[in-house]
Order: C-alpha cells, then structure tokens, then sequence
C-alpha cells in the first residue's frame, strides 16, 4: 500500500490495519489540531518526525506496552524510594518539561529531539483540555526529571522522559505506574520498542492484539482534568 498524504481540512486516516509497509508508517501530512490528535490516539496511531518535516503519523508492529502489574523495580531504584531522595507531582509545569525532553539529546543524535514548536503548542492544548499530563520529579527546589503523555480511557500513550539526576525519570515513571495500577489502567504505550522500557517491565505485542486493546479503550470512561487531584484520590470522570 502506498503512503497516504492526508489533507489539512478533513480530519482521517487511513486504518492501521491497512498498514503494510515495516515501519508502521500509516499517514503523512495533516496538522496537529485537537481533533486530529484525539482520533490518532483513539486508532493507535502517534505523530513522530523531524521539524524540517512533514507530520508523520506511526502504527508500529510490534506495539511496546507496559501492563501496569509487570512494572520492575530493581534493587539500585528501592532504596531511592525506601530513602524517598525525590518528590513527584503531576501536572505542575507542563509545558517546562516538554521543554526539557526537547533539550533531551539522545544516543546517535545531534542537538534537540523531534520535539518541535508546533509539537509544544499542541500538546500544551491537549493539558488545557486536561488529556495531556505531565509528572515532574523535584529533589528539593530543583526540577530534575519527568516525562509527559496523553491518556485516554484506560490507557496512557507516554511520549517522552528526561532526567537531569540519577534515576529521576525512572523514580517518576514507577511512581506513576503504581498510581495507574491503583486506578484499574490497562496499559501503558511505549510505542517503540526500547532497552530502557524493556528493563522496567515493558514487553512487545503484535499490532493487531494492541488495536483491539484500543477499541475496547474507546468505550471508557476517560478521566479528564488536574491529576494532582485525580492521583491524589480525588477524580473527574467524563464520558
């Protein structure tokens, strides 16, 4: 099947089950509006390109995901949180640690992520929305890691993690995962497949079994709004 250009006036996309080609890559084109965002992340697909690019819309198979329950802590993280060396909250400065992910440089890679300006100002609109969400790791004053995402129904599509401290990234995706669990998530995407997320638990399912997963996930209820309420036990359910 050949790639499909998408228009910028006609919110679609081609279905990942269509998808052939060995990269995943589903669509190219369109926009980053809310309501292009919001119907890739229903049908399993993500944005991922350069900023001197087109947007790239992704269905990868194999699919990363992280069962909450399967979550590792090794013994080097057990005694940052026997010790509790950081402190986590959620939602307290997003668009700061979208920011930090871009400054981000990773293995093989030169300058800042694939985390453009316009990757900014939509994400920033979806945690108005109360979709997207940040989780920021503190050791006293000092912001030194977090990641960011969306989460739809009972699902969370994490998009990327930084830390400026040993382990910090880590200590606050554990955290966070165990919140998740308590919460009754189904999963957590990683989309790709990654050292990192294999060795916190992370295993690789085929696409076809991730898309049922997220047509069930459309039939849930998401939580919508502020997860320092949400995970601090206090929640807002929408339909």
């Amino acid at each position: 099947m050949a790639i499909v250009w998408l228009p910028e006036d006609e919110i679609s996309f081609p279905h990942p089950d269509s998808v052939h080609n060995k990269d995943g890559i589903v669509a190219v084109g369109g926009d980053l509006s809310v309501d292009r965002l919001m119907l890739a992340y229903r049908w399993g697909i993500f944005p991922w390109y350069n900023e001197d690019e087109p947007p790239i819309w992704w269905s990868p198979d194999p699919r990363c995901v992280l069962f909450p329950k399967d979550i590792k802590v090794h013994k080097s993280m057990r005694s940052y949180f026997n010790q509790q060396k950081y402190t986590v909250t959620y939602d307290t400065d997003f668009e700061r640690v979208m920011r930090e992910c871009k400054q981000k440089v990773r293995k093989g890679q030169e300058g800042e992520t694939w985390i453009s300006e316009d990757f900014i100002e939509a994400y920033c609109r979806l945690h108005e929305m109360g979709l997207a969400h940040s989780v920021e790791v503190w050791k006293e004053e000092e912001l030194v890691g977090g990641l960011y995402g969306v989460s739809l129904g009972k699902c969370f599509f994490g998009e990327s993690m930084f830390a400026k401290a040993p382990n910090a990234s880590k200590y606050g995706f554990i955290t966070l995962v165990r919140k998740l669990e308590e919460l009754g998530f189904w999963l957590i995407d990683a989309q790709v497949v990654s050292q990192h997320m294999l060795s916190l638990g992370a295993t690789t399912i085929p696409r076809a079994t991730f898309l049922e997963y997220m047509r069930k996930n459309n039939a849930q209820k998401t939580y919508q709004g502020d997860w320092n309420l949400l995970l601090n036990g206090i929640s807002k359910e929408i339909t």
